[in-house]
């Protein structure tokens, strides 16, 4: 027999070498082939697949006090290397199957309780002949039956005669049994030295030998296994025939029984019945327990919501308790300074109080109780008693303290002393009563009415006093000469320097009115409105301008706006209410209503001195609008803007009358040269230009335009009551207009546009008072000229010289009456020229204008004469030029 594979030594050694990094000992390596089967379809052999030639290595691993057992599938590499494929832990093995169709009985397969999928075709292993089958085999049933404690099922193989295979490839010597520790390894030694697979026995020494006493008694052969099975058999029929009569001879016996099992019978159904009739007393029983249980539920239940109950109501009366403290407080307490603390608390007390009883923050469930709507109505009494009492003090104090202010006549202005108004100290002792009017809002909203009307009928007397001692002792002690008003009237000599007064002064001290003021009315505005809860923005916000330079108040104490108190509903971010502004521009109209008048005082006494520093005023009153941005101090802006209307009012007026000064020059008797008001105009320009502040130019530019449209028109009426000196007047006026004001005319747009307005009405007058000197002097000349011209557009040129009086003869009638003597004709021009005219400075410029106009009327003669008589001879236009330049 060739040699197995599991003698070989090499196998061995690459199987060690192959598993060297598990640390486990090789107890045995065989070669296999490899293919795939079906449990339980032996049929198929794997033919359909190709074996694979494999090595199985059976390997043991001690842990401790255990030992592990494995086996281990592996195939060559592309080297010949043996590597690992497959692990199989054999205490997993559940199944050893040999495959009955094979003929060679070389083939089985092995079963793993521990696969993931039995429905994957399981590998089949076939050996090289049925001695390598049996020592694998036999191998494996060992470590399991030693290591594990159990073998695996076996099918396909008759164990006996896998126990006869082991006992004839034993040798025959003595055993040596060790322990289950030592057990696979001392198998593999004797295995490498009995050349064959025997580990232990697959049964016990006394089976052993009771087996084979039992085959000793038959003569066959052991090599008669069917007959010895069929043997069997029989022997094993005629046993149980045996026991079958052994049984009936026992009938005595087996009656003896049944009897004993009646007697049973009834003892049991007796115990039936008394455990029917304990059931039911049990049934009875669980259903009483039950109904105890369910009434001892009911009362814990019951214990539990009585107890609940208890300590709601406890709650309830704990909320609707009214501290004796807060009660005396509210209903008789004293509002003096000393006690606002204990007030406000009282207070604080009774809002949260009424909150309580309001949903959501009571339970709906308890509105209807009696005791609650008893305590609400009781709290309701106590809120309308401190509401009351609260609003009668606070109207009182606030009269108190403005006529104790108003009796001291150290808070006002006095003769020889202006006093700037304070209200810190009122405003101290205002603040100590904040909190209470933030209370008496959320207590009764409607209360606030009347210690709105209460403090601003109060504070509008202490105001109005404080305006009018201060704008009477400003305009006793400003020192300001009154300048006339008449400015433009024609009486005033031309040469007079009027208005020369300096008036600064005035506007000084409306400016002074202003700073003062203003920013106290915008302080008590703010003051008011926070004061008295408005929910409004801000008016002037911390470090905020109230009219585009710092608060007149920097030097008063650094939280002048502030109340010192906080928002009790913590609300400060509320939009903005359109009928909280509407409310508050009401209370600070009756605050502050009034105190125009003194300022009115103010204007009017500035204009009776110098009407024009209404262009000042008008400039200051512009510059504080325009740093009134806040809703709130809305009484404060209409006073500007009425300020700023009254300022314009009075410089209409002056205006006015300005005009009709204007306007009565053309009632005066016949006049000549310049009239009077142009020159003056230019000085006053000059005043007005010198007054602007800001804004105000509108102001002037409005002015102007009506000063010079008055005047214009004006001159033009007076003009044409003269019609043979018109254009002198109208000439000389339009040039000294425009000398005047040449300077002026540079600097300002407006009086630029009426500058070149009466620049062309001045060229238009002397084009017209020059052709009446030219044609006045050589008439007959330019009369022959003009029909010329006008026949010019009905019949041709050469046409024209064999007309009626247009004669070559007329032609040379009318150049010798004209033309000769002409330098005398030109001097008599030039004295006409100079004998009307008043303003000898523009005697020059109207003889050079003449000189050029007679010039250019003469060459348009010469072309005439040069084409429609040319063969006549007149003076040449060069000889006419150096005759003019010589003159």
């Amino acid at each position: 027999m060739a040699k197995s594979s599991a003698d070989d030594e090499e196998l061995r050694r690459a199987c060690e070498a192959a598993l060297e990094s598990t640390k486990q000992k090789i107890v045995m390596s065989i070669r296999v082939a490899k293919s795939r089967g079906i449990w339980g379809k032996t049929g198929k052999l794997g033919r359909s697949h190709t074996a694979k030639p494999r090595v199985i290595a059976i390997s043991t691993k001690a842990k401790g006090q255990r030992t592990k057992a494995f086996l281990h599938v592996l195939k060559y590499s592309t080297g010949g290397v043996l590597e690992p494929a497959k692990l199989y832990k054999l205490k997993h093995l559940s199944k050893v199957e040999v495959v009955t169709n094979d003929p060679s009985g070389c083939t089985f397969m092995l079963g793993f309780d521990n696969l993931r999928s039995q429905s994957v075709a399981p590998p089949q292993w076939t050996m090289r002949n049925v001695d390598d089958r049996n020592r694998v085999l036999l191998c494996i049933l060992n470590i399991c039956k030693d290591v594990l404690g159990r073998l695996p099922k076996v099918v396909g193989i008759d164990v006996v005669e896998m126990a006869l295979w082991a006992k004839e490839n034993t040798p025959t010597f003595t055993k040596q049994h060790t322990n289950l520790q030592d057990g696979p390894v001392s198998a593999a030694v004797e295995e490498r030295e009995m050349k064959v697979t025997v580990e232990r026995e697959l049964v016990s020494q006394a089976e052993e030998e009771d087996m084979e006493a039992l085959l000793g008694t038959y003569v066959m052969g052991i090599g008669e296994a069917e007959a010895f099975s069929e043997r069997l058999k029989r022997e094993v029929q005629a046993l149980e025939a045996a026991n079958v009569h052994a049984i009936l001879e026992n009938e005595p016996l087996i009656d003896e029984v049944l009897q004993g099992l009646e007697a049973a019978t009834s003892c049991v159904e007796d115990m039936d019945e008394w455990l029917g009739i304990f059931n039911l007393k049990l049934r009875h029983m669980r259903e009483d327990i039950e109904s105890i249980e369910s009434r001892n539920n009911k009362l814990e239940m019951q214990s539990v919501n009585n107890k609940a109950l208890i300590e709601e109501l406890d709650k309830l009366l704990e909320r609707l308790r009214i501290p004796s403290e807060y009660a005396a407080s509210l209903t008789g307490g004293s509002f003096d300074e000393a006690r606002m603390l204990q007030n406000i608390e009282a207070c604080e007390w009774l809002t949260n109080a009424l909150r309580g009883l309001e949903a959501p923050n009571l339970d709906p469930s308890y509105a209807n109780m009696r005791a609650v709507k008893e305590k609400r109505a009781e709290l309701d009494k106590l809120k309308t008693t401190f509401v009351r009492r609260a609003s009668e003090f606070l109207r009182n104090y606030f009269t108190s303290l403005v006529d104790f202010m108003i009796s001291d006549k150290s808070y006002f202005s006095q003769r020889g002393q202006l006093k700037r108004p304070d209200h810190a100290d009122l405003r101290y002792k205002c603040r100590t009563y904040a909190r209470l009017l933030q209370h008496l809002k959320s207590l009764d909203k409607n209360c606030l009415g009347s210690l709105r009307k209460a403090y601003c009928t109060s504070l509008n007397l202490l105001l109005r006093r404080e305006a009018r001692e201060f704008a009477n002792e400003l305009r006793a002690s400003t020192k300001a000469s009154r300048n006339p008003t008449v400015w433009l009237e024609g009486s005033v000599g031309s040469n007079q320097n009027v208005n020369s007064a300096d008036t600064s002064t005035v506007s000084d001290a409306y400016a002074k009115m202003l700073t003062i003021f203003i920013p106290l009315l915008v302080d008590e505005s703010s003051f008011f409105a926070h004061f008295m809860c408005f929910e409004v923005p801000a008016l002037v916000p911390p470090g905020g301008l109230a009219n585009g330079n710092k608060s007149a108040h920097d030097e008063d104490d650094a939280n002048y706006d502030d109340l010192g108190i906080m928002d009790i509903d913590e609300n400060d971010n509320k939009g903005k209410n359109t009928g909280e502004l509407e409310a508050l521009n009401e209370s600070l109209h009756d605050l502050l209503d009034g105190i125009q008048e003194d300022f009115y005082a103010v204007v009017d006494w500035a204009y009776k001195i110098d009407p024009l520093r209404c262009i000042s005023m008008h400039g200051i009153t512009e510059r504080y609008i325009s740093g009134q941005k806040a809703d709130a101090a809305g009484f404060v802006r209409i006073l500007l803007d009425d300020l700023e209307s009254r300022i314009s009012t009075q410089f209409s007026r002056f205006v006015d009358e300005a005009c009709h000064q204007i306007e009565r020059n053309e009632r005066n008797v016949r006049q000549l040269g310049v009239l009077s008001y142009i020159p003056r105009f230019a000085t006053l320009a000059t005043r007005m230009e010198q007054y602007i502040q800001g804004q105000s130019r509108d102001l002037v530019d409005q002015a102007y335009a009506k000063f010079v449209t008055t005047m214009f028109l004006t001159l033009d009426k007076i003009a044409k009551a003269d019609l043979k000196y018109e254009d002198i007047m109208l000439l000389e006026n339009y040039a000294a207009f425009q000398n005047s004001l040449y300077d002026l005319a540079n600097m300002v747009p407006t009086l630029a546009k009426f500058y070149h307005e009466a620049s062309e009405s001045y060229e238009q007058a002397c084009t017209r008072h020059i052709n009446v000197i030219i044609f006045y002097q050589f008439e007959r000349l330019f009369q022959f000229v003009r029909r010329i011209e006008d026949l010019m557009y009905t019949i041709p040129p050469e046409e024209i010289a064999f007309q009626l009086g247009l004669s070559k003869m007329d032609l040379r009638k009318v150049v010798k009456s004209s033309l000769s003597g002409v330098d005398k004709s030109i001097s008599a021009m030039y004295k006409r020229l100079q004998k009307n005219l008043t303003s000898e400075e523009l005697l020059p410029s109207l003889w050079d204008k003449c000189k050029k106009e007679f010039l250019d009327k003469y060459e348009s003669f010469a072309q005439l004469v040069a084409k429609i008589y040319p063969s006549e001879n007149v003076p040449s236009v060069s000889e006419m030029r150096d005759l003019l330049a010589s003159m």
